[in-house]
């Protein structure tokens, strides 16, 4: 073998971007099976903040242009494809509070927030796709889809639903806790929040069950909460 067939055996072959589909909910609906619902949640790593899941019925004749896993997408174009969304298909979101994620730990906590956010759709599906490996507790045929957010139209809305709503909702919370920077970092445990958290205290808004928490709530006070529109 040559020295430049060689190196042209080396170079790593492109790979196609993966962009998720509307294949597998049309293939239901082709044989009869509709609604179907879409679902994702976000939220399980943050230190502060509810994990927050979506459930999304999509319009087969109605299809927002753009749709894509919610963290292959800027803030910008979330929020663009939120509205289009939000405008075309039938939405519903639900909250697990910081108090259900120290009580039941933060898997089953996204578990039953994933099945409330099914629950509460205006329509009820006959099939259901939730990203990731575990099935949820619903009323209808359930399929878990690893890396679904990527694959289905379905579960790439509820993704953006899900990330919209929450992002919105930290940056509410950092109005209301100025110093945390809870508008920037969304909870998340960088550097800033660890900073803050060190120097002001847990709020009550924080995971008291996580380390870098727990840590501190032996230490100082936890700052109320004060805003009754938090999710319980």
């Amino acid at each position: 073998m040559s020295r430049t067939a060689a190196r042209s055996a080396r170079l790593p072959l492109d790979e196609q971007t993966l962009r998720p589909t509307f294949a597998r909910e049309r293939y239901a609906l082709s044989r009869g099976i509709w609604p179907v619902a879409g679902c994702d949640e976000v939220g399980r790593g943050p230190l502060a903040g509810p994990v927050v899941a979506a459930a999304v019925v999509l319009d087969p004749k109605c299809i927002p242009r753009g749709l894509n896993d919610s963290k292959k997408l800027t803030h910008v174009e979330r929020e663009k494809i939120y509205l289009k969304i939000i405008a075309s298909a039938e939405v519903a979101v639900a909250f697990g509070s910081t108090a259900r994620i120290d009580r039941d730990n933060i898997r089953q906590a996204s578990l039953w927030a994933l099945a409330r956010a099914v629950a509460a759709l205006p329509v009820k599906p006959k099939l259901v796709f939730v990203d990731g490996c575990d099935r949820i507790d619903v009323d209808c045929e359930c399929r878990a889809i690893i890396s679904g957010d990527a694959l289905l139209f379905s579960i790439a809305a509820a993704s953006i639903v899900a990330k919209v709503t929450r992002d919105r909702l930290m940056t509410r919370i950092g109005a209301m806790h100025p110093g945390y920077g809870f508008e920037r970092h969304k909870g998340y445990g960088v550097p800033e929040h660890l900073a803050a958290l060190s120097r002001l205290g847990p709020t009550a808004h924080h995971r008291r069950s996580w380390a870098p928490v727990a840590e501190l709530c032996g230490e100082m006070s936890i700052k109320p909460a004060t805003a009754s529109m938090l999710p319980l």
